[in-house]
């Protein structure tokens, strides 16, 4: 099918023929938090990975990618917060939102899967067999597809878990400054060993950090 035309508009943004083959070991690169969770420390170009458990690790993944030089395009999550987007580090003058794809999901996601490095995908039921068709369409034109919540065959799937707000006294007073969680990966191939790392997401900042050590723990609060 034809890319839109205000695809194609944005800057940057390439169509099926101006792509290139992926190479073997082809990544985009992550924040060094993440590198941990990932094979080959990054994103490998041509593969699917589904996120379970939290959003900002979505976004997080979208950090170093766009501040090097890398396009992205979000469908599907018609509330996205782009200031919680900015503080995670997405360069947000390479990002592009389609909020609701509508009745036309595998159309506007295949336009998308064309015309960007990354795309990502938010909640939606998608069947294996279109799932599979999509993988291979992603493979083929080496873009990396990133998903809030399952997708059938993933090549790698990320689950958030363990989450504790930091910042509250005993007493239930003070701010809330940061959020520590526990994320595992595994999935096929090179990604079929678990990986697990403690982050905090969002940090104090309100970027990703990495998890505090059990001896140096604040006062938290489940949530």
């Amino acid at each position: 099918m034809a890319v839109p035309e205000a695809l194609t508009a944005i800057p940057g943004v390439r169509t099926a023929a101006q792509l290139r083959e992926p190479a073997d070991g082809d990544v985009l690169t992550v924040l060094p938090e993440l590198a941990r969770l990932l094979p080959g420390g990054g994103l490998r170009r041509g593969s699917t990975v589904a996120v379970r458990g939290a959003r900002s690790l979505v976004l997080a993944l979208l950090a170093a990618a766009t501040r090097n030089g890398s396009w992205a395009a979000v469908t599907g999550l018609p509330d996205l917060g782009l200031a919680a987007a900015a503080e995670l580090g997405v360069d947000l003058a390479r990002l592009a939102l389609v909020p609701d794809p509508g009745a036309e999901l595998v159309a506007v996601l295949s336009a998308l899967v064309d015309g960007f490095d990354l795309v990502v995908l938010g909640p939606a039921s998608v069947s294996p067999q279109t799932a599979r068709k999509l993988a291979g369409r992603v493979r083929n034109r080496g873009t990396v597809l990133l998903t809030a919540g399952s997708w059938p065959g993933a090549d790698v799937e990320l689950t958030v878990s363990g989450r504790r707000w930091h910042g509250l006294t005993q007493d239930g007073h003070g701010h809330l400054r940061s959020r520590e969680v526990q994320a595992t990966s595994h999935g096929r191939g090179a990604a079929a060993r678990p990986l697990t790392a403690a982050l905090q997401l969002p940090g104090p900042g309100g970027a990703v950090a990495e998890g505090n050590h059990p001896e140096r723990r604040l006062v938290g609060v489940a949530g």
